[in-house]
């Protein structure tokens, strides 16, 4: 494949054009294809009640979608095939800020709808690809911090360039259309707006300098020619899904940072490069021009990243923290809630095909007010288990368990997930955890591996418990709850709130879960988060082709369900070729902010380049909306 090609891909493709797994469905417990949609809920319920399997409500009787508004402050919207945005009546909706609009007043002109922005001026402007953000508040003041995950380089390129770098200012421009942007909004006459030249204002980049904690911080496995103490390095990449803290931070979650990676000469691979995926060319080329990503030269610059890295919002002057005792995987997000005895919890999913879901839990005791040092440094990793009887088990990752060091067991979280059994799962994106019950939601977003092919350490990925379909394309939803109601228990019960799917197309499986309809049915569940309601807002970033198995789903989406009847209702529709994908709310909970990210056509200008936004959306009548 030429180089120019390689951006096009999805970044699981990437992963399997790097390191192809075998096509052998060596799996005994494989679903019937041909199975029908009650046979298959049939063998479920052998499992349990039809709530415990799959949610209230799901293998109730089945509602007509007008009947699914009971909680609904809005009417549900149909699906959309076009380039535009669209809400439900009584709510209105703009773009709060574009690629490439100015943080900086000395930015104002940094953008060209012809050349795209300027080198000198890319860490001052909005960055690229929005993803997951949350919104901070100091005195009356109110901040979001959101995330730039990866970049377009055919778009943010000069065309001359053909979509790869042809020099050290182009790479450096991607770097710095990456990474994490922090804000100040406030509301007008015109709606909410960016701050220009707020003290608040900060580009966080590749090369921003942070430090890192926990047990991996120092220790010879982080050390580089640069960095000889391996304890300061440069950059936060890949940035997906967020997460906030108990006391006020942000937590930006590095996913497929193995991309930036590659050789300019040979090199012996290793197991560890292989799990993630680490070796080969570079996506963007950054080896050819900064020997840091040179696997060549610095082999162990990938073990930096890949972790929940820690922000102050409200201090620009902060420096970011990589906190090592989260583990370094792919990571989604990060869920921070509280267990009974204090102690701070994190969950957290890492998205790729057949890998797992882990939480944290800090030796420490979080009191509001208090001290928060140690609180994501000192604690235990977990990895889940899910048993087919609806039950589950969170497994501490000590090396006794695995076999493995402490280092090693946080710097190769993957392979000591492994090696204590962890539950193969269909891409575990983004985790949301109910405000008014004691619950957590996982988005598994799809796997076309599932019951076909292992995951990249070789673990099989049979089908059975909460990944119930062969050649899952469509996703699901799943929800557990902590023993005791505590998210500090080792134990769980599980069922699924929704299977995504097609009702239209399949009278099987495939076809969903009772609560998908043909008024609401969806693909590739990614982004959540409850509003202060307890409702879960759901966004995709799936196939919007609108064709074949995903005829009349539309393009990419954002819904909300009602934990309590399992009813999904369509809120959002987003512009074609976009992923809906990041969402918070202003402090009076009357705007959601909500990212776009890789929009096609050239929305949302109308002419020239696609731009990643972020946009707010707001009711008429002024009523709360989060």
């Amino acid at each position: 494949m030429k180089d120019q090609d390689i951006t096009d891909l999805s970044w699981d493709d990437f992963d399997e054009l790097r390191d192809p797994r075998p096509d052998d469905n060596a799996f005994d417990a494989v679903v019937d294809r041909a199975m029908s949609r009650r046979g298959f809920l049939g063998g479920v319920l052998a499992f349990g009640s039809g709530a415990a399997v799959m949610g209230a409500g799901v293998l109730g009787s089945v509602k007509s979608a007008q009947a699914q508004t009971s909680r609904f402050a809005f009417t549900p919207i149909d699906i959309a095939t076009d380039f535009d945005i669209h809400v439900p009546e009584g709510y209105e909706w703009k773009v709060l800020t574009r690629w490439g609009d100015a943080l900086f007043s000395d930015a104002a002109s940094a953008y060209s709808p012809v050349g795209g922005v300027d080198v000198s001026m890319s860490d001052r402007v909005f960055g690229e690809n929005t993803d997951g953000m949350e919104l901070f508040t100091d005195g009356d003041k109110e901040i979001i911090a959101v995330n730039s995950e990866y970049v377009n380089p055919k778009i943010n390129l000069p065309e001359a360039s053909a979509g790869v770098p042809q020099s050290g200012d182009e790479v450096t421009m991607l770097k710095n259309l990456q990474g994490v942007t922090v804000m100040e909004v406030a509301k007008g006459d015109q709606g909410y707006e960016v701050v220009i030249d707020s003290p608040y204002n900060r580009r966080i980049t590749h090369e921003t300098v942070m430090t890192l904690d926990g047990p991996a911080a120092g220790s010879d496995l982080m050390k580089t020619n640069a960095d000889p103490e391996g304890m300061n390095p440069k950059g936060t990449m890949n940035n997906c899904g967020s997460g906030r803290t108990l006391w006020g931070t942000y937590l930006t979650c590095e996913e497929n940072f193995n991309g930036y990676f590659g050789a300019t000469s040979p090199v012996e691979g290793t197991e560890a490069h292989a799990r993630y995926g680490i070796g080969g060319e570079g996506r963007y080329a950054y080896e050819k021009f900064d020997p840091r990503y040179d696997l060549a030269v610095e082999p162990n610059e990938p073990n930096r990243h890949g972790w929940v890295t820690e922000i102050n919002p409200l201090d620009p002057s902060s420096t970011p923290v990589k906190h090592t005792a989260l583990g370094r995987f792919k990571h989604e997000n990060a869920e921070m809630v509280q267990a009974n005895d204090g102690r701070v919890v994190v969950y957290m999913g890492d998205d790729e095909r057949g890998e797992f879901i882990y939480k944290f839990v800090s030796n420490g005791v979080y009191t509001e007010g208090g001290s928060t040092q140690g609180l994501l440094s000192d604690g235990q990793l977990y990895v889940a288990k899910f048993n087919d009887d609806m039950t589950g088990e969170w497994i501490a990752l000590t090396p006794e368990a695995t076999g493995m060091s402490l280092t090693e067991t946080l710097v190769f979280s993957r392979m000591a997930g492994s090696k204590v059994g962890a539950t193969t799962m269909d891409r575990p994106e983004w985790i949301a955890a109910n405000p008014i019950k004691c619950e957590a939601y996982c988005a598994l977003t799809n796997n076309k591996n599932r019951g076909v092919k292992p995951n990249a350490g070789g673990d099989a990925t049979p089908v059975g418990g909460p990944n119930p379909r062969e050649t899952n394309n469509y996703g699901q939803i799943v929800r557990w709850t902590p023993a005791g109601e505590d998210h500090g228990a080792d134990s769980f019960t599980w069922d699924l709130y929704v299977m995504a799917g097609n009702p239209d197309v399949y009278d099987n499986v495939y076809g969903g879960s009772d609560n998908v309809t043909s008024g609401n049915m969806f693909n590739s569940p990614d982004g959540m988060a409850f509003s202060s309601d307890g409702m879960l807002w759901i966004q995709t970033d799936g196939d919007d082709s609108n064709e074949g198995e995903f005829a009349g789903q539309g393009n990419n989406q954002m819904l909300v369900g009602d934990p309590e009847t399992g009813e999904i209702a369509r809120f959002l529709t987003a512009p074609n070729g976009a992923e809906v994908t990041g969402l918070c709310w202003s402090a009076d909970k009357t705007t959601a902010f909500v990212g776009i990210q890789h929009p096609g056509g050239s929305w949302p200008d109308g002419a020239g380049k696609p731009r990643s936004s972020v946009i707010s959306v707001w009711r008429k009548d002024g009523a709360l909306i989060g």
